[in-house]
């Protein structure tokens, strides 16, 4: 076992005394490991926060909107009694009708629009059980009520979006210019992640949009909660229902398959990252066996000094093969851990939970240290090859 160590010592001492070598040829390890352990990661993770959002709002919510596009400013719509149709489908639970006014001119504040920017906002009046029916919570404040309607206040429920856009502070008395009219803030609708166009919205009461902007109340778009299990058969008769015995002029949506569709994209671009960590080790591999064969004809002198103290061609080889194993090692180990760093990282900022699969940590940091080994076994031949007079030649 003395040799052994010796040959271990040896191979370490190779490494150390040639840090920046070392750390270019472990690159390519580090690289491929990183990215296979980052890229299933994350898609695990996505896939956990596509999970989490379904299982909170449900999988049974249907969007059924007026076919068609704006003419002449205003939206397609829906018969004005579209909600009570919609709730003659035996399968419907709960309906809430909204009414796109249109995209307006909004500002944070009168006389706002020196300081920013005129973008049109989407304006929504909606029914008052549209909290209930999307399962969704107000951020700050309150939603509108029966008093906002029956005084025509001009009261304004705010996507949480449009709130951090203009600096809403919680608690704060704010008013907003809807298309010149004031509009006092009562409340911030945080993000409803299956309909993501109420986050920029702004939605104020039916009477006074009917006095402000003389638009006929007949709903735009109903949201739907059908009973459980029923979603398909649903969305299949809602158009019939509403336009009473035609589909035509309805379009129906279950937002709970655009997230699913959504996750079928995300493992496509796992695949595809987990394709690019892969042939990342694999160039790592080709580095490694360039880098350590140029390091034979540099160590040629050293090589036949132990060949004249006897060391056999056996030993010259485990030398530079130990040297690739411990690359592998230490690379695999480092891209491992840097593919970690990136998961938690990365669903940090997008408020996903870090999903960390361990047998792929494994997995990522075996194929380092078997790619690495094999790119290592071309220059030990080499090195072992090496003659004590040939290596002076070249020394």
């Amino acid at each position: 076992m003395n040799w052994f160590r010796e040959i271990l010592g040896v191979a370490i001492s190779g490494l150390t005394a040639r840090k920046i070598r070392t750390l270019l040829i472990m690159l390519g390890p580090v690289l491929g490991a990183a990215g296979i352990v980052a890229a299933v990661g994350l898609n695990e993770s996505a896939k956990g926060d596509v999970r989490q959002t379904l299982e909170r709002l449900g999988t049974n919510l249907i969007v059924a909107s007026a076919d068609g596009t704006f003419s002449g400013g205003e939206a397609p719509t829906l018969p004005e009694d579209a909600v009570d149709r919609a709730l003659n489908v035996s399968t419907v639970d709960r309906v809430a009708g909204v009414t796109e006014i249109g995209s307006l001119t909004v500002l944070p504040s009168q006389g706002g629009r020196d300081f920013f920017r005129t973008i049109p906002v989407p304006v929504l009046t909606s029914d008052q059980n549209l909290l209930e029916v999307l399962d969704a919570k107000m951020l700050y404040g309150r939603f509108i009520n029966g008093a906002d309607e029956d005084n025509y206040f001009r009261s304004a429920v705010i996507g949480q979006d449009l709130a951090g856009d203009y600096q809403y502070l919680p608690g704060e008395v704010r008013t907003i210019d809807v298309n010149g009219e004031i509009y006092g803030v009562v409340g911030v609708l945080e993000n409803v992640d299956l309909v993501p166009k109420l986050d920029t919205a702004v939605i104020i009461p039916k009477s006074a949009a009917e006095q402000d902007f003389d638009i006929e109340q007949k709903p735009t778009t109903l949201y739907v909660r059908s009973t459980e299990g029923t979603v398909d058969s649903t969305a299949d008769a809602l158009p019939v229902a509403i336009n009473l015995g035609g589909n035509e002029g309805v379009t129906v949506a279950v937002p709970s398959d655009l997230l699913e569709a959504q996750g079928a994209v995300d493992t496509t671009l796992r695949n595809i990252l987990f394709l690019m960590g892969g042939l990342a080790l694999l160039v790592g591999g080709v580095g490694i066996a360039n880098v350590m064969s140029i390091s034979v004809i540099q160590r040629s002198g050293e090589i036949g000094i132990r060949r004249a103290l006897g060391h056999t061609k056996v030993t010259i080889a485990m030398q530079f093969v130990l040297e690739a194993l411990f690359v592998g090692v230490l690379g695999g180990l480092a891209g491992v851990l840097a593919g970690v760093g990136v998961i938690y990282l990365v669903s940090a900022v997008l408020g996903w939970i870090a999903t960390l699969n361990i047998p792929l940590f494994l997995v990522a940091g075996g194929m380092a240290l078997i790619v690495s080994v094999v790119a290592g076994l071309y220059p030990a031949w080499k090195a072992a090859r090496l003659e004590p007079l040939e290596t002076l030649r070249l020394g």
